[in-house]
């Protein structure tokens, strides 16, 4: 069968050319190619192998006509190449395994071509595309270069228009930086020239097909079991929690582990930017921001949103990150009736957040005081929990803390469990303890009239958690 999406010599191609599969001739030499990638062990390195099997036919591949095609179609049209390949590189494989490599391969060039492999692999968890020849990924809090590579940059452009189209936002000179998610919810960011100067540059923050559990975070020693059951109390009851930390240090992740508390009777607003949030609850509104249009109008901001949402009757709204005046609407809905509400900040400690959240009020516009936007950041926020990401790459909460009014014009803030450093160990990795402070939140008296007790051994600051 005549192949119709691999490329003729020069001197035979056609508009619409295509040449018969390539003789098996000896494959080009081969780097090597990123391993331990989720294969199982014993098992033929078959992840390694459609890299560089995509690698090998990306310079035969017609890409106009790529998208055209359908998926049997394309099958077909790889299996004898694939033969091919597998024979010159004496790769023991019986049919079954070379069905699935065919398979692979097609998704991979009807999904997102290179990355598509990345993307399967659960240990992954950032996939960081710095132009057409370089990909990094972060796996297990380290950043280490594959050698997965895309055919040029017209390429990887392809990819990223495919991305951002299928939830309808678009990226161009006129618009060169997007945020778009995945099918999965996986985030992503891309930027373009001009404002990129060495060619696209797109970062892909994966998540878990299955949310992250408290029991998990606690399992990976992101916090101990006493902190987690106080925070899932404080869930369950309705306080309003504010998340905050770093880039990467996981606060989309703890906010989603949190949601699992939430009683399944209520109703749940989300708004985001880029949709992500993974919530466990049957009744879930999603929300989310719009671009401005070619002309620069009919853009819909978070503030918009937030202002929406408190007209469609939500027992608690979450907005995936305030960054700007939404953050004025945001504690005015915390402030009337939408207890339990919750949200991430961008910040290093928890005063710092506060700081922070103080000057996004201003951002707003409304005509307050500095003395009254702090008592209204004091009467609606109730629990600042703060996260960060270690040199050793693990994520950690390092504090977990209350605010409990105003005193003068200052907002007053007291620790309840903090994250204590004491070192490093020979492989680099950070050694500390989780120890309560002996302070006892306040909240404990409104969530325990609905029944929710908390081990008030876990507040003994003489115990090592």
């Amino acid at each position: 069968m005549v192949g119709r999406f691999f490329r003729k010599p020069p001197d035979q191609e056609r508009q619409d050319g295509f040449t018969k599969p390539l003789p098996a001739a000896p494959a080009p030499s081969r780097p090597a190619a990123p391993r331990n990638m989720g294969v199982d062990a014993g098992m033929p390195d078959l992840v390694a192998e459609r890299v560089n099997l995509h690698r090998f036919l990306l310079d035969k591949i017609n890409l106009a006509v790529l998208d055209q095609m359908e998926e049997t179609q394309l099958h077909n049209e790889l299996r004898p190449l694939v033969r091919d390949y597998v024979k010159a590189q004496n790769l023991a494989l019986n049919a079954k395994e070379m069905d699935n490599l065919v398979s692979d391969l097609g998704d991979e060039m009807l999904g997102l071509g290179p990355i598509e492999p990345l993307l399967k692999d659960d240990t992954i968890s950032d996939i960081l595309i710095v132009g057409p020849r370089t990909v990094y990924i972060e796996r297990a809090g380290r950043l280490k270069r594959t050698d997965v590579r895309f055919k040029d940059e017209q390429h990887l452009l392809r990819i990223i228009n495919k991305i951002v189209a299928s939830v309808g936002r678009r990226v161009d000179e006129s618009s060169p930086l997007v945020d778009a998610r995945l099918a999965d919810g996986s985030r992503v960011n891309a930027a373009i020239r001009p404002v990129a100067v060495d060619g696209p540059q797109v970062s892909i923050r994966k998540f878990s097909k299955r949310p992250f559990q408290l029991e998990t975070l606690v399992r990976n020693g992101a916090l101990p079991q006493g902190m987690a059951k106080l925070l899932a109390a404080a869930v369950e009851g309705k306080v309003s929690i504010v998340v905050s930390g770093g880039t990467g240090s996981g606060k989309t992740t703890m906010l989603n582990a949190l949601s699992a508390f939430i009683p399944h009777e209520e109703r749940l607003v989300t708004i985001e930017d880029a949709a992500e949030l993974q919530l466990q609850q049957p009744h879930v509104v999603r929300l989310e921001t719009r671009p401005p249009t070619l002309d620069g109008r009919n853009e819909i901001l978070q503030r918009d949103l937030v202002k929406n949402a408190l007209r469609m009757r939500p027992d608690r709204i979450i907005v995936g990150e305030v960054r700007g005046g939404e953050a004025f609407d945001m504690l005015q809905a915390m402030n009337t009736g939408h207890e339990g509400s919750m949200t991430t900040i961008h910040a290093n400690n928890p005063r710092d957040a506060l700081s922070r959240m103080e000057q996004m009020v201003g951002m707003s516009g409304m005509p307050m005081s500095q003395l009254s936007i702090r008592s209204q950041i004091a009467s609606a926020i109730q629990l600042i929990i703060q996260l960060s990401r270690m040199r050793d790459g693990t994520r950690r909460v390092t504090a977990i803390s209350e605010l409990t009014g105003m005193e003068g014009d200052v907002v007053q803030i007291q620790d309840i469990m903090k994250f204590n450093r004491i070192g490093v160990d020979e492989d680099g990795r950070v050694i500390g303890e989780f120890r309560s402070t002996g302070i006892r939140p306040r909240f404990l008296t409104d969530i325990s009239t609905i029944g929710l007790k908390v081990d008030m051994s876990i507040f003994d600051p003489t115990t090592r958690h």
